[in-house]
């Protein structure tokens, strides 16, 4: 038992706190699928456990297995400093928030060992780390210190994290290749997988490897979560791409037993996450002792070497324990019994590695000391400073929403619409978003182009026998026949999928320009575009950014299109802040503002009317390369001067229809097409109205809280002495669209409606 014990490290200090009724592990190797298990097998009995590391088969292990896992005594000591450093960190802080001199924490208590050896096994600011609030440890291993940590714990201004705009341990940072995180857990794993993607693609194409920021070839990227959250589909869309391209992810699931009060097995069938992922091909599944540092070192240490080597990604499932509440805002005593929590605190790996470390004679019991004070000290005096600096400016919350270094509603740079000179025979909308993405991507190696269906042929073997898919509107059309299946590519039938991996792709340098198919569809990637895409800059101060383009077909007016195919809903997206909005109601605007779209630094919500694809009267011949409309500049559609339409989309020539009629009848309707959503332009709007004094607002969406009532409101705030009449607003009515072409025709808008609504205000 002796010459056992001395072969497992911490493991043998941990017995023997533990006693009879501890637990030890034994490592085994069993292939499972086309990937690896690295299992850890448990047993309760100390006398099994004996029994089985006395067999031959272990004996002979263990003699095999280097002592320290290679680490010399310093680097050993360095292990405990940092995990204890993470938990007196943990502890300034809650006695901090006690002092009201913080307003939130939420620890790393009980990761710290499985974190610290990740750190020691990765590179700083040479991989990339998508990491979850629990990880302090691993921040603290790759280099932020505890003064960096405390600044983010009072809202600092100097918080590199996110400058006092995110709560404490949502890491971010510049230098270790930390992008911001937010508090949707599990939303990053996609990301990690987009930012891993960016280096595979630059590996496939040898113009983006000066283009992708951090490229090297054999960088890693590692992502955790709780146990909890591998509950999340996000999570599972992520390991399905990752294990689909061979991406080099570290997915680690850091499994303290809670999800806050809901524990494992309610979270995952079985209660083990390892077997539920064992069917994933490429995929290096290992299971460790995350109380045990020299084990996880060594874990994380395989799983790298795994991925730089481009064999797949990773798996590392560390159980560890949860010794604090979920948050100061939780109280485990309310659904954790004493036993348990005790059972905890025996293996609690700050106690056991120093333990150890005596044991082993690598440092007494008076060098830890002095160091624990040393660290104690180190902290005392961050905290102090932390609280004295000074927390943001109230106006600069005012930063960062949109890119301060890209305005797209610059005219001076955007705006080629003037004598633009047109050639060629005309082309639909189809047509000339087409050619832009063709021309824009000649010109800019960095554009990605993806989403369902939008390849002309996943199987490149057909492309000789087969005309080509390139969306189901054929918007896509021959781009991967000319660029190539690294830029243009299909994705799996997961829209949230699409845009967490666009936000990835979008940080390491690349512009995905993706396609949600249909705008009906776009409620999965809602999370993502609310709380990841449109917020990233915001949260982080200008730190991350994911500037893209999100194509989207949108609205009604085709029959059979029905509830699921018919949707408007601009009024969902234009209440999100650092979101911008482009909707096109011809093929020459749709050029223009698709090119300033992907030249814009911003996430840009691209809607396109399917309506308007291929008619007729919005055709136009193509006007260059270098054609741009800049954002917030509406076109005058039709000059009048008794009543204002400001409308979009489909209903800009429903409005021009209805303008016609009322001409015959003496009316004279002036019609402001408005381009852009966000930003839309209100001097345009505002001069319509001074001049005609009677004012319509007219959208496809429903007419109760929609993008209208906006415009509305704002008339009547600042322009009410100029109004002759009633702000009036024309709509759908609050109901979905019905497959029945004559119940849609009653649900959205017609010309009639328009022209009833002119007929109205004139009586003023």
């Amino acid at each position: 038992m002796a010459a056992a014990e001395e072969k497992t490290g911490t493991k043998a200090a941990r017995q023997a706190a533990k006693g009879d009724n501890g637990k030890a592990v034994v490592a085994d190797h069993e292939t499972v699928g086309d990937g690896y298990l690295d299992g850890a097998k448990t047993q309760t009995s100390a006398k099994a456990t004996a029994e089985q590391k006395a067999s031959p088969a272990n004996e002979a292990a263990a003699e095999r297995m280097d002592r320290f896992v290679g680490l010399d005594p310093q680097t050993l000591i360095g292990l405990y400093r940092t995990m204890y450093a993470s938990r007196r960190i943990d502890d300034k802080e809650i006695q901090l928030k006690g002092q009201n001199k913080i307003f939130f924490q939420i620890s790393g208590a009980g990761h710290e060992a499985l974190l610290a050896g990740a750190a020691l096994a990765m590179k700083p600011g040479y991989d990339w780390f998508f990491p979850y609030y629990r990880d302090r440890a691993l921040m603290l291993g790759l280099g932020m210190t505890a003064q960096e940590m405390l600044f983010s714990a009072v809202g600092a201004e100097a918080d590199p994290n996110s400058h006092g705009r995110q709560m404490p341990s949502h890491w971010g940072s510049v230098k270790l290749n930390v992008p911001s995180q937010s508090s949707c857990t599990g939303s990053q794993a996609l990301h990690s997988v987009g930012a891993a993607e960016a280096g595979y693609r630059a590996s496939l194409v040898k113009e983006l490897q000066d283009k992708v920021t951090g490229f090297k070839g054999d960088e890693v990227v590692y992502m955790s979560v709780g146990d909890g959250t591998t509950s999340e589909g996000e999570w599972w869309e992520a390991l399905n791409t990752a294990c689909n391209l061979k991406l080099p992810v570290i997915f680690v699931v850091e499994d303290n037993g809670y999800a806050i009060s809901v524990p494992v097995e309610v979270n995952t069938a079985g209660g083990d996450i390892s077997k539920l992922v064992a069917g994933f091909p490429d995929l290096y599944i290992q299971k460790c002792d995350g109380t045990d540092p020299l084990e996880s070192f060594s874990t994380f240490r395989r799983a790298v070497e795994y991925c730089r080597k481009r064999k797949g990604p990773a798996f590392v499932h560390g159980k560890v324990i949860r010794p604090y509440s979920h948050s100061l805002s939780d109280d485990e005593k309310l659904y954790r019994p004493e036993e348990e929590r005790q059972a905890d605190a025996a293996i609690d790996p700050i106690k056991t590695f120093a333990e150890f470390l005596m044991n082993e004679r690598i440092a007494t019991s008076e060098q830890l000391e002095a160091l624990r004070k040393d660290v104690d000290a180190e902290i005392n005096k961050a905290a102090d400073i932390a609280v004295e600096t000074p927390q943001p400016a109230p106006e600069t919350a005012l930063r960062n929403v949109f890119s301060p270094d890209v305005d797209p509603t610059d005219r001076r740079l955007f705006d080629t619409e003037e004598g633009a000179e047109l050639s060629g025979n005309p082309g639909t909308m189809v047509d000339l978003i087409n050619r832009c993405m063709h021309e824009e991507m000649e010109s800019d190696p960095r554009i990605v182009i993806f989403g369902e269906d939008v390849a002309d042929a996943s199987r490149e073997e057909y492309l000789e026998q087969v005309k080509g898919k390139g969306g189901v509107f054929k918007v896509t059309a021959n781009l991967q026949r000319k660029f190539g299946s690294a830029r243009v590519f299909n994705s799996p039938l997961a829209e949230a999928n699409i845009i967490g991996r666009s936000v990835g792709m979008a940080i390491r340098g690349l512009k995905p320009v993706c396609e949600i198919q249909f705008f009906d569809y776009i409620f999965p990637a809602m999370q993502q575009i609310r709380n990841e895409v449109a917020v990233t800059r915001w949260r982080s101060d200008g730190d991350t950014k994911c500037p893209m383009v999100i194509r989207v077909p949108v609205g009604g007016y085709l029959k059979g299109g029905a509830v699921y195919h018919s949707q408007s809903g601009t009024t969902l997206f234009s209440h999100t802040p650092g979101l911008r909005i482009v909707y096109p109601s011809t093929a020459l605007d749709a050029n223009g503002l698709l090119r300033t779209s992907i030249r814009c630094d911003d996430p840009v919500l691209f809607l396109e009317h399917k309506h308007l694809y291929r008619q007729v009267y919005n055709k136009s011949a193509y006007p260059g390369k270098d054609f741009l409309i800049p954002f917030g500049k509406a076109r005058k559609v039709r000059e009048g001067s008794d009543v204002s339409i400001i409308t979009f989309g489909a209903l800009v020539e429903r409005s021009n229809q209805a303008a016609k009629r009322l001409e015959q009848q003496g009316v004279s309707v002036e019609i402001i097409d408005l381009r852009t959503l966000v930003p839309y332009d209100w001097e345009a709007v505002a001069e319509s109205v001074k001049k005609t004094s009677r004012v319509i607002v007219a959208h496809e969406d429903p007419i109760s809280y929609g993008y209208g009532a906006e415009i509305a409101a704002r008339i009547s705030d600042e322009l009410f002495e100029y109004l002759d009449a009633p702000v009036r607003r024309v709509g759908a009515i609050d109901t979905f669209v019905a497959y029945a072409p004559q119940v849609e025709d009653f649900i959205l808008p017609q010309s009639e409606d328009v022209e009833n609504a002119v007929q109205e205000l004139m009586k003023y």
